[in-house]
């Protein structure tokens, strides 16, 4: 088995959890597991130090065979420098492909065009199953990045995305508003399947009160914590502009990602807003659960088709969530689904403080809302389901069970 994914393990956020499940899952029941990725840089946009001046690297992680090869990594997000990055990740792939001896399916996570040109050309040259799971579509986040150069990225990424769509066996997409989109880049609809993400952490072991005096945070103030990429996607100004109203409420942006910098220099001043680094893998949800509320924003302008990652790990830790998300899309979709949290208008930081507010005034909504969470995670969205989905869809691409 071939997993190709731009991201992979030691990066713990975004789509590098799944795709290290999913191949350490393959290993664990005896397959010959490769993954073909980049150089660990997300979210930081910085190449981890471990790997500085590496151009190729094999590693064994976990029964996992693991190719790296060398791309750049742009600090500041541009149409060019993204573009660039994308063409340095499919010239390396295609110059020096892994040696993976012989195949029997190629799975590649999206939204990387190159991870999807890259899996598609791999699986044609084995002449094997290729199967591409969308996370994301890179041609839509493009046309509503407010990147420059965004509008004419999109055309391009979205041809290169019907390509490596098409020639697919099997498409699997993480959420049913993703359906039409991959429709309508040429993709019959009764090859698309439903494989929703999965909460790839574990629930919280050890006392909130413990971990909050830890950081610092006082037992009545209320906390606020927004937890993951800081990009331009996410629109966290709101989160700053509802601090900067509020000064008795603690908001915390803990992560990093290409507009920390700015975001920092906005919130001069703030005394109330805290930035703080990512958390330890093992003490990741301590730190949510310490929160008592946890947040996800959106800028108004994103067609918001993708669920969040983060959303997934929000639930698994028994917190409320707010959040200010475009109604009709994905996140609003799966917090309604959830019943773990509210949703408010994006860009809307009157709307965001009104529902925390809400939350610390009535506590018995927010602990009704909070416990709702773990019970979602369990039903729906736990990693052994989630990993029994890719599982199936992967028998499917090749003829039957038993892949």
């Amino acid at each position: 088995m071939l997993l190709v994914s731009t991201n992979y393990a030691p990066e713990h956020t975004g789509i590098g959890p799944y795709a290290t499940q999913i191949a350490e899952h393959w290993a664990a029941r005896g397959h010959e597991t490769h993954v073909l990725t980049g150089m660990p840089h997300y979210p930081s946009w910085r190449l981890d130090p471990a790997y500085q001046g590496a151009w190729r690297r094999t590693e064994r992680r976990a029964g996992v065979l693991v190719h790296r090869r060398r791309h750049t990594v742009p600090p500041r997000q541009t149409a060019v420098r993204r573009a660039l990055f994308e063409a340095s990740v499919l010239a390396h792939g295609l110059l020096a492909p892994p040696r993976t001896g012989r195949l029997d399916a190629v799975l590649a996570q999206m939204p990387s065009l190159a991870g999807g040109l890259l899996g598609a050309r791999l699986a044609a040259r084995h002449r094997v199953p290729y199967i591409p799971v969308v996370q994301d579509l890179m041609g839509a986040a493009a046309a509503q990045s407010g990147i420059r150069g965004g509008a004419r990225a999109a055309g391009l990424a979205e041809r290169a995305e019907a390509y490596a769509l098409r020639s697919a066996a099997l498409v699997g997409v993480i959420h049913e508003t993703f359906v039409d989109r991959v429709t309508a880049l040429g993709v019959d609809r009764d090859r698309i399947r439903l494989v929703p993400n999965w909460s790839h952490v574990r629930g919280p072991l050890r006392p909130r009160a413990g971990t909050r005096a830890r950081l610092g945070w006082p037992a009545g103030q209320t906390v606020v914590l927004h937890s993951g990429n800081m990009g331009l996607k996410q629109g966290l100004e709101v989160l700053v502009e509802a601090a900067r109203r509020d000064p008795s409420v603690r908001f915390v942006l803990m992560g990093d990602g290409n507009q920390r910098a700015g975001l920092a220099r906005l919130a001069a001043g703030v005394p109330n807003l805290d930035l703080l680094p990512p958390a330890a893998t093992d003490d990741f949800p301590e730190v949510l659960a310490a929160a008592d509320v946890l947040a996800v924003t959106q800028r108004a302008s994103v067609l918001d088709m993708s669920v969040p990652s983060k959303l997934t790990s929000y639930f698994a830790s028994g917190r409320p969530v707010v959040a200010a998300v475009s109604p009709g899309g994905g996140t609003a979709q799966e917090v309604r689904r959830s019943g773990a949290g509210l949703l408010v208008d994006p860009e809307n930081p009157a709307e965001l403080l009104a529902a925390v507010r809400r939350l610390a005034a009535d506590t018995a909504l927010a602990d009704t809302l909070g416990a709702a969470g773990p019970r979602h995670v369990a039903a729906h969205l736990s990693r052994r389901a989630g990993l029994a989905r890719i599982d199936a869809l992967i028998d499917e691409a090749l003829g039957g069970p038993g892949a």
